[in-house]
């Protein structure tokens, strides 16, 4: 019988090895899917929070960018707010002239606008009710030199200050506001510059 235990030893002694050998090869195999699937997951994992960091540098600087916008739109509007108070101040300012120095104004607007032409100029109800004597014998002199002439309305014109100045059928409204209006986007950017150096 021992001859039978010796291969019977031999047998198990062989299959013993060949299940060491099975069992090494999957538990190496089974480390080698782990240490891929480790690998996979980590490269996994740096895309992940690499592109996570890129979108949150991304989502703060056009956070960045917004603020910095919307701040200057109400910069802006601050600034214009500001220039539009302005002004109505300087308006109000030269309404409240006193009358030499109102009508020399109104002369000296009068005389950019005069033509060589007969003219009709206008004034509100309060410039008609305190208009100097000499007012409408100064500007037929500028009218003179363009080889026009001009008569002061008798009839108050619906304007609060400056003067509407009408040749036949054509009128153009020099009142304050309506010269500010004219111009104001060149006031407001001289302004600007003269307010915020």
């Amino acid at each position: 019988m021992s001859g039978l235990d010796d291969i019977l030893n031999l047998i198990e002694a062989q299959q013993k090895q060949a299940e060491d050998s099975i069992m090494k090869a999957a538990a190496d195999k089974a480390r080698r899917i782990q240490n891929e699937g480790n690998e996979k997951a980590q490269k996994a994992y740096e895309e992940h929070l690499a592109r996570s960091k890129a979108q949150a540098e991304k989502d703060f600087e056009n956070s960045c960018a917004s603020a910095d916008a919307a701040m200057k739109r109400k910069i802006l509007a601050c600034k214009v707010e500001l220039i539009d108070e302005t002004i109505e101040k300087t308006i109000d300012k030269l309404k409240k002239l006193p009358d030499k120095e109102y009508f020399d104004l109104i002369l000296k607007l009068a005389k950019g606008h005069i033509q060589s032409d007969k003219g009709v100029i206008g004034l509100g109800k309060a410039d008609l009710a305190r208009v100097p004597k000499d007012f409408e014998s100064e500007l037929n002199s500028f009218a003179a030199e363009k080889g026009g002439s001009i008569q002061l309305s008798k009839e108050p014109a619906d304007i609060d200050d400056g003067f509407i100045l009408s040749y036949g059928l054509i009128s153009e409204n020099c009142s304050f506001r309506a010269i500010v209006e004219s111009e104001k986007d060149e006031i407001r950017d001289t302004a600007a510059r003269v307010l915020f150096r």
